[in-house]
């Protein structure tokens, strides 16, 4: 709770003052009553001590309600900051956590358990340290009007309290299973929208529905359990109220026939045992909110202790979690002169596993000479998809070095390295907004003749045409309204107006048709003009205009050259032409 309140400390001073002062206003009514009884008694006039009772009891409710109003917007407060940490943090976590967790079950941490926690913030903290103190406060007045009395009600508070004690421990347990199975949920739901053509076409709906329904009985299990150990505890907090009012009124009341109290020392008396038992009973919820709470903190907590890229030099130093603030994108300090003949992109002995006992790559070197198009192929499962992985700095080798234009990769931040180059992967990112948005998400600065210029080059004047509101036309949920090549075309867009250094291609032709395939050569011909680029290619009108080609096979370089040369002389090259892994333009996707 003290990490959970930090930097709203003076709200709950704040509310937490307003409360206390509620409270001993409504302190000082059984008082003022008990004065109003004896004097009726004695034929007094009550009048004043009447208005003074209303007085305090509408200066009670005013305070209590501004100070409900402080509690609320802390507990707000709270949950916006833990949004904005999560967020910041998720948004920038090292790659492999995200093959260790599920995206949906990260989103939930992000929305219901910081609900969760609000009402703990909001409610459960200033419940606990008030109720606490005025249960004091109403045990020193009824000690001083009967200490009898007093410990008759102790003892039935006692009892309840054991009671709830033993309940706590597994009310935290149940709801830490619900919260995990609600961020389940969550990721299954993910799962099957992520791949909505792909569960209707194989008419997996049914299937779908029943895994994400296991997930659905889960959580209603934990609830259910949560909820009758809850159960539990309310009898027990009836119990200790019902009880002591009970006793109170039993006991109390022969003592005043026995002429041991007063008529007015009962009332007092009475009222001041529901400020003792209704701030108890307050307590004992709040604690099992807390412990209700502790799940979703644990499940939050962990979240933001996930290890995340360092905003500087590589280091193996895990990075404290991000502030709520939006942070400017880090740029590279300083350049210096880079020799004209110094390669854009150099790979020296580089080595690298996903699984260190497995790796993927072997002792790789090659370089991209700068305004230049250089080809990477090989067999499926070969490592040119983990290359480019490596290249955008989302993995670190296991040894080896990167070299950006003679620049160790190890020596520049990640901002640093990834603002020289732009990709365009094989599964292409459109996400939900305006073509505009998408084709300047790497530039959201770009002028309307930058953005213009890369549509021509990038042969989408057609896609603009069509779309209703041309360039501000919606795309939809994950470019929905395009087609494949479509998409393709888009990111090609995007990241020719990033201006990078270091073109990455992830077979840009996979999804275009023969006329488009041609338009798009000569395009990359263009660009190679004004930076390097190296594309993963399978089709031979692809790699056949390259100026290099890099031959991958089984993690390690098997040849370099150009493609006459490696025809004559690479086997493993010939191989993949023979074998159609490098095919011709006019040959369909797959034998038929």
């Amino acid at each position: 709770m003290y990490r959970l309140t930090s930097g709203h400390r003076a709200s709950v001073v704040v509310a937490t003052v307003l409360t206390l002062a509620g409270s001993a206003l409504g302190l000082a009514q059984p008082l003022v009553a008990k004065h109003v009884v004896d004097a009726s008694g004695h034929g007094r006039m009550a009048g004043p001590l009447l208005l003074l009772l209303a007085v305090l009891f509408v200066a009670e409710a005013v305070t209590g309600a501004v100070g409900r109003f402080v509690l609320e917007r802390m507990g707000e407060g709270i949950v916006r900051g833990l949004r904005h940490s999560l967020v910041a943090r998720l948004l920038r976590l090292e790659m492999r956590e995200y093959d260790r967790h599920r995206g949906g079950d990260l989103i939930s941490r992000v929305t219901a358990d910081t609900t969760l926690l609000r009402e703990v913030a909001s409610q459960a903290l200033v419940d606990l340290v008030t109720g606490s103190l005025v249960a004091a406060g109403a045990i020193v007045l009824m000690v001083w009007i009967d200490p009898l009395l007093l410990l008759l009600v102790a003892l039935t508070v006692a009892g309840a309290a054991v009671i709830v004690a033993s309940l706590l421990k597994g009310i935290r347990a149940a709801s830490e299973r619900m919260q995990t199975s609600v961020g389940a949920i969550a990721a299954d739901l993910e799962r099957a929208l992520g791949a909505l053509p792909m569960v209707r076409v194989h008419r997996a709906e049914e299937r779908e529905a029943a895994r994400i329904g296991e997930r659905v009985e889960a959580a209603y299990g934990a609830g259910v359990r949560t909820a009758k150990l809850a159960s539990l505890m309310s009898p027990a907090v009836e119990l200790a109220v019902q009880g002591s009012f009970l006793i109170v009124l039993v006991i109390g009341g022969l003592r005043v026939n026995g002429q041991a109290n007063t008529l007015g020392d009962l009332v007092a008396f009475l009222l001041y045992a529901s400020y003792l038992v209704l701030p108890l009973s307050s307590v004992f919820r709040a604690v099992g909110l807390i412990q209700r709470g502790m799940g979703a903190y644990q499940r939050v907590d962990q979240a933001l202790r996930l290890p995340a890229e360092p905003p500087g030099p590589h280091t193996r130093t895990r990075t404290p979690a991000p502030t709520p603030a939006v942070r400017a994108r880090p740029r590279e300090p300083a350049r210096r002169t880079v020799p004209y003949d110094e390669p854009a992109l150099a790979l020296r002995d580089v080595s690298f596993g996903y699984d260190p006992d497995r790796p993927v790559l072997r002792g790789v070197t090659f370089a991209v000479p700068r305004r230049c198009q250089t080809a990477l192929v090989g067999r499926s499962g070969a490592g040119k998809s983990t290359v480019f992985a490596l290249i955008a700095r989302f993995y670190e080798p296991d040894s080896g070095t990167l070299l950006f234009d003679g620049s160790p990769a190890s020596a520049l931040s990640r901002a640093a390295c990834r603002e020289r180059i732009a990709v365009v992967d094989q599964n292409t990112h459109v996400v939900h907004g305006t073509l505009w948005d998408n084709i300047t998400y790497a530039a959201p600065e770009a002028t309307d003749s930058e953005v213009r210029r890369v549509v021509e080059l990038a042969q989408l004047d057609g896609v603009v045409r069509r779309l209703p509101g041309g360039l501000r036309g919606m795309l939809g949920e994950r470019g929905g309204t395009l087609s494949a090549g479509e998409r393709q075309r888009v990111a090609l867009a995007r990241a020719l107006l990033a201006h990078p250094r270091l073109l990455l291609l992830d077979e840009p032709t996979s999804h275009l048709d023969t006329i488009n395939e041609t338009a798009l050569t000569t395009v990359m011909k263009d660009i190679a003009r004004e930076c390097a680029v190296l594309v993963i290619a399978h089709r031979l009108s692809t790699v056949q205009h390259a100026d290099r080609i890099v031959v991958l096979d089984n993690g390690g370089v098997a040849a370099c050259g150009r493609h006459e040369e490696l025809l004559a002389g690479s086997p493993t090259y010939r191989a993949l032409a023979a074998g159609q892994m490098l095919r011709p333009a006019t040959a369909p996707p797959f034998p038929r």
